[in-house]
């Protein structure tokens, strides 16, 4: 039943991909040259870090850069919410969403002034961004089915963890269209390739599958997402306890594990995953119990926990909380640079 469902939503969606080739269905123009990056399979890929990757190139170029998200997992996904006017981060992540906040912190970490709108209409917000704040590139996240917004690049992110999700298509495997249509892009980037099981053989297997397309390299390191304590932290030898509720979860736990932490236990939630005081109070209690040092979660959950109220309970647990974040290199980053600004 499930490959019945996998075969219909792929035929679905090469209807509707034949339906924008022929110009039955009409793509709109943003204004501005247009950078989409996105994924050929559902979960997480590693493609919010190129993301800020992509704008900090763009902003270092010179250009006045906007990124357009819909903001999955927020509070009201049909209102636009001006996240960041690259001066200020004017949303929490209830209202902007989750991955926004987490874009626009990132990029004021280095120094970097991008605009960041989530609006389920990009066509829309891109106008409206343009006239405002005078954009000269729009960087479309999570954009490659969104074929309504005309790009002038189409990166899709392929996560060398689990390239493929079996080859079908949802509900039966993890892929939102068909394999083929990875033709479709104008460039491809392997991400989390130091995880990677046999990385010559993921490479061989695009090649085979996009002979012509342009294809990237990129490896994530795990950094401190301060400059605080955290960064004596870890070459101490502390055991942790990590979770997230991020797409790929054991992406991250590994990327600790790598890093040197010695991981007591781990906790995935599901993506998006917004945060109860209980629900932290029971993390700690966890880390406790298997005599973790300390508690260890990503940059775009740690934002979400801010964001909880301060308790004055004095039987909680004082154990620390520490962020990391992922930065994404391109092995060739002056070719991928230039791909960049020139499309």
């Amino acid at each position: 039943m499930l490959r019945l469902l996998g075969k219909l939503y792929g035929l679905g969606a090469d209807a509707r991909n034949a339906l924008y080739d022929r110009g039955v269905f009409r793509s709109h123009s943003l204004g501005a040259r247009t950078i989409s990056i996105g994924n050929i399979t559902t979960g997480g890929t590693g493609k919010t870090p190129l993301v800020a990757c992509v704008a900090n190139i763009l902003a270092d170029a010179g250009e006045k850069v906007c990124i357009l998200t819909r903001g999955y997992g927020r509070k009201n996904e049909r209102e636009r919410v001006l996240v960041s006017d690259g001066e200020r981060i004017l949303a929490d992540t209830r209202t902007g969403g989750d991955e926004p906040v987490e874009l626009s912190r990132d990029l004021f970490r280095s120094n970097k002034r991008v605009v960041v709108v989530a609006d389920a209409d990009r066509v829309a917000a891109a106008k409206w961004a343009k006239e405002k704040f005078g954009i000269t590139v729009f960087v479309l996240d999570d954009g490659f089915q969104h074929r309504r917004a005309k790009r002038d690049l189409d990166i899709v992110c392929i996560d060398a963890t689990n390239p493929f999700g079996s080859g079908r298509v949802v509900s039966a495997g993890m892929l939102r269209e068909p394999l083929k249509n990875l033709k479709r892009a104008g460039a491809i980037v392997i991400t989390r390739s130091e995880l990677a099981s046999d990385l010559d053989q993921l490479r061989a297997e695009i090649c085979r599958l996009c002979p012509a397309t342009p294809l990237f390299v990129a490896s994530s390191e795990l950094a401190d997402a301060d400059s605080g304590a955290s960064v004596q932290l870890l070459d101490v030898g502390l055991s942790a306890f990590a979770f997230c509720g991020i797409g790929n979860p054991e992406a991250f736990f590994e990327s600790v594990r790598r890093r040197g932490y010695k991981l007591k236990g781990t906790r995935a939630f599901p993506d998006h995953h917004y945060y109860t005081q209980k629900e932290f109070r029971q993390l700690k209690r966890e880390a406790y119990e298997c005599g973790a040092n300390l508690l260890l979660t990503t940059w775009k959950d740690n934002a979400k926990l801010q964001e909880l109220e301060v308790t004055n309970d004095t039987t909680e647990l004082n154990i620390p909380c520490y962020a990391a974040t992922l930065v994404t290199t391109i092995d060739d980053e002056r070719e991928f640079g230039a791909l960049i600004t020139s499309s």
